[in-house]
């Protein structure tokens, strides 16, 4: 089976849970092209301020089916290179949608399943949870963003001992590089990941975009650039309706509620 991308809501956090238990949620291009349908959704709801991408039962993803990219070796090279597309196209979808993602990590996060939860702002793991990048493990290379993300966080020599050996790095592991936000309990990743959601579902939705678009920014700009960014998205806040709303209430020590 090609698996699904099941989609349910908690509040106003949209919950994202990959589904294909018999292959312990291994990805497809049914998934890749339902991730990026939900998010571009998402993002015009004015509902939905968060969302949380998870995997079902005891598994949070474990990459890409071998079975299926065994036999896409006797299909036409077309066929490989358009599923990567559908996987890349979800993790570009993922860096650039304006609102918070949330990756809640049980068991294992391999291959491209590690690369999704890269590609999210906040990764919470249950503190027996698994990471590696099992590529080379099976003479394949990196997709999904992985290398990006990864030499971007990391010293290059950590990064090459995770992509060249693929080895099973524990979630504590990760939560010491800055790399996993949070530890929890076994069992205990998605409550967590929805407590985090509602604590950003509280802030305002507009600043939730500048701030992720500065982000990105940040790791291709100069200094010079950035500072031109920052003021632009400054001004542009400050003149918002919800800045009024935020300095009132903060001045009256009151909780904001922005609409």
């Amino acid at each position: 089976m090609a698996g699904s991308l099941k989609s349910t809501c908690e509040g106003k956090t949209l919950i994202l849970t990959i589904s294909n238990p018999e292959f312990r949620n291994a990805l497809s291009l049914d998934i890749y092209t339902a991730g990026v349908e939900a998010l571009n959704a998402a993002e015009n709801n004015p509902e939905i301020r968060s969302v949380i991408i998870t995997g079902e039962g005891t598994t949070f993803c474990a990459g890409g089916n071998l079975q299926r990219l065994l036999a896409n070796r006797q299909q036409p090279l077309d066929v490989q290179t358009q599923t990567i597309d559908a996987l890349h196209s979800w993790i570009d979808s993922m860096r650039t949608f304006p609102k918070p993602i949330i990756a809640a990590v049980e068991g294992a996060a391999a291959g491209a399943g590690f690369s999704l939860a890269l590609a999210s702002d906040f990764i919470v793991a249950a503190d027996n949870a698994i990471f590696l990048m099992a590529h080379s493990s099976v003479a394949l290379s990196p997709d999904g963003g992985g290398s990006w993300a990864l030499t971007r966080a990391l010293p290059r020599n950590l990064v090459a001992r995770m992509l060249m050996l693929g080895e099973r790095i524990p979630a504590a592991s990760l939560h010491t590089l800055g790399l996993v936000n949070e530890l929890t309990p076994a069992g205990g990743a998605f409550a967590a990941a929805l407590q985090l959601a509602e604590q950003l579902n509280g802030r305002a939705p507009n600043i939730m975009a500048s701030v992720k678009e500065l982000i990105n920014e940040a790791q291709i700009n100069t200094l010079s650039e950035q500072l031109n960014h920052e003021r632009h998205h400054f001004v542009k806040s400050l003149l918002h309706p919800n800045s009024g709303e935020g300095i009132e209430a903060f001045l009256q020590k009151r909780k904001p509620s922005y609409p």
